[in-house]
């Protein structure tokens, strides 16, 4: 079967860690990344620059990843003033996100999820031309409230729906939620909404992701965001651990008979690439505005 991988290294597995990565060296692991057959990149987040300094030039590495061949370019917005930046800036199809957590959505974003879904819906419209997807973050659990009701969920998803999107990610923020748990709450939303296509973001705190992964695909999911040296997290999840490791998501799906289009050693000097740039940029003090 044919799995596609969404690298979101660019975005989520910098925005956490206390470096800022300079363009020209994000815009060569982009390169690294699609050279090693990537066909799916999640190259930056357009939130304010003060909070998050790793992601300020998120126009920047728009434009200089424009020539890239064959390979499908997303960014993240969290509210209308992000989203018209990121359609300014040319970005191919835009992510907005809301949290299943009534509490986490007030740690993460400040404001509950009626009134940052109602806010999504106005500013989506806004741009009928551009191309969206949803995340969910905290779809499975939160650090604050615990074990998310499946029902709660699919008010989220069919909120999205509403609004007119149909690509839904959900993510497993903490990492830590049991295989089959997650795969649950996917049913349910499956039997609920088929017509919507769904992908899942995980989270690896307890070496469990990949069993995910198996479920998932013999329940019909074929999409993955994964991170090169499993880098990301959120700070304002308590406890929750960096993303699947794409490196170790390829080795997986490979050894499974599944295909990829990525080549594991061009890969693993991509990833190297990256660990080492990460290593060597200048530190900084910030508060991170944390998504997923």
């Amino acid at each position: 079967m044919k799995i596609e991988i969404t690298d979101v290294f660019l975005r989520d597995g910098l925005q956490d860690e206390p470096v800022v990565v300079a363009t020209p060296d994000k815009l060569k692991i982009a390169q690294a990344s699609a050279a090693a057959g990537i066909q799916r990149l999640e190259i930056a987040s357009f939130v304010n620059p003060k909070r998050v300094p790793q992601m300020a030039d998120a126009a920047a590495v728009v434009e200089g990843t424009s020539s890239l061949a064959g390979v499908r370019r997303t960014a993240l917005a969290l509210n209308g003033q992000g989203i018209s930046r990121a359609v300014a800036a040319g970005v191919p199809e835009v992510q907005i996100v809301a949290s299943a957590s009534q509490a986490h959505s007030n740690a993460n974003a400040g404001s509950t999820i009626q009134n940052i879904l109602a806010s999504l819906a106005t500013d989506v419209a806004r741009h009928p031309d551009t191309q969206f997807m949803a995340g969910i973050s905290t779809a499975f659990t939160c650090p604050f409230e615990g074990e998310i009701a499946r029902e709660q969920l699919l008010l989220l998803v069919r909120s999205f729906k509403a609004i007119g999107i149909r690509d839904i990610g959900l993510a497993d923020t903490l990492g830590t939620t049991s295989p089959e748990r997650v795969m649950n709450s996917v049913a349910f939303i499956q039997d609920a909404e088929p017509e919507l296509t769904y992908y899942l973001h995980l989270h690896n705190a307890q070496g469990q992701a990949l069993d995910t992964v198996k479920l998932a695909i013999e329940a019909g999911i074929t999409r993955f965001d994964a991170a090169l040296g499993g880098l990301g997290g959120c700070p304002f999840a308590p406890g929750a651990a960096g993303n699947l490791s794409t490196g170790d998501l390829v080795e997986f799906l490979h050894r499974e008979g599944h295909e990829t289009g990525i080549d594991p050693e061009a890969l693993s000097q991509a990833t190297s690439m990256a660990l080492d740039v990460v290593n060597s940029s200048p530190a900084i003090q910030t508060n991170a505005l944390p998504i997923h």
